[in-house]
Parts: structure tokens; C-alpha cells; sequence
């Protein structure tokens, strides 16, 4: 008896649509499970070469919790041009796009790829408790787990 290995095909790939309330959940923790998910390393037909995850929909990003001294780290960037060095701490940053935060945190948990840009177009990110997907009837995923603190 032979046994064959499997190998997911694009057809067997069924998306879901998840909602993340991000309400004092600490960013790493709330950006790697998100990333995860994004990915699709929570299912049995996991592909490394093949987009598998599912979509995500975060709430309320602007409650986010930074831990320790993170809200004083500097996020720095390059603009392409000659002295277009920038930066912003994360802290400015929360209060002024949080939205654009957790994104930066997921972004730097998944693939610097074609694959990875597929990737993250799957990810939604709101300030707010509000999201226009109620069309795709998201479930409410629980990260459990994430709370961090209580060492």
C-alpha cells in the first residue's frame, strides 16, 4: 500500500471571515494572532506557498494596549528621497492613526513576499467598535490567552 502525500490545491480553500476586538489586548500578542490567522497556520491544509488564511476585521485599534515603555520607542521609516529619514513614536502614533499601528505590527509578522502583500490585503483595521463587513457575517474570534501582564 502506497501513501500519498497531500498537497492543497486552490480549490479546497475556503475563507472565513473573523472580527478582533483589540480592547486591552497587548499590540504583539494581538498582531502575531492576527498574522497567524492571515496566514492560515490554524488549519490542517497549511501551505507555506499557498494563501490559506482567512480575512480579519479589527476593532477598535485605537484601545490597543502598549506595555512597558513602548509608547516612547520610535518607529522609524524612509521616504525614498535624499535626508527623507523619519520617525514618530508609537505612542503619537496611537493617538493620531491607530489604525495604521496595528497595521505596522501585523506587516512585520508576515512575509516580505508577493505572497506576504497577498496576505495582508485580507486584513481590515477600524479605530472604532464599527465595520461595514457585517455583509460577510464575520464570527467573533476570542484570542484568549493574549492579555498579557499576570506573570
Amino acid at each position: 500500500m502506497t501513501m500519498k502525500t497531500y498537497s492543497t490545491k486552490p480549490s479546497d480553500i475556503k475563507r472565513e471571515w473573523f472580527v478582533v476586538d483589540a480592547t486591552d489586548k497587548p499590540l504583539g500578542r494581538l498582531a502575531a494572532e492576527v498574522a497567524k490567522i492571515l496566514r492560515g497556520k490554524h488549519k490542517p491544509i497549511f501551505a507555506p506557498h499557498l494563501d490559506t488564511g482567512d480575512f480579519v476585521i479589527v476593532v477598535n485599534a485605537s484601545k490597543v494596549r502598549l506595555t512597558g515603555h513602548k509608547d516612547e520607542e520610535l518607529i522609524y521609516w524612509h521616504t525614498g528621497w535624499p535626508g527623507g529619514l523619519r520617525n514618530v513614536s508609537r505612542g503619537k502614533l496611537q493617538e493620531t492613526d491607530p489604525v495604521q499601528l496595528v497595521e505596522k505590527a501585523v506587516w512585520g509578522m508576515t512575509p516580505k513576499t508577493k505572497l506576504g502583500k497577498q496576505i495582508f490585503k485580507k486584513l481590515k483595521v477600524y479605530a472604532g467598535p464599527d465595520h461595514p463587513h457585517a455583509a460577510q457575517k464575520p464570527e467573533l474570534l476570542d484570542l484568549a490567552g493574549t492579555t498579557g501582564g499576570g506573570r
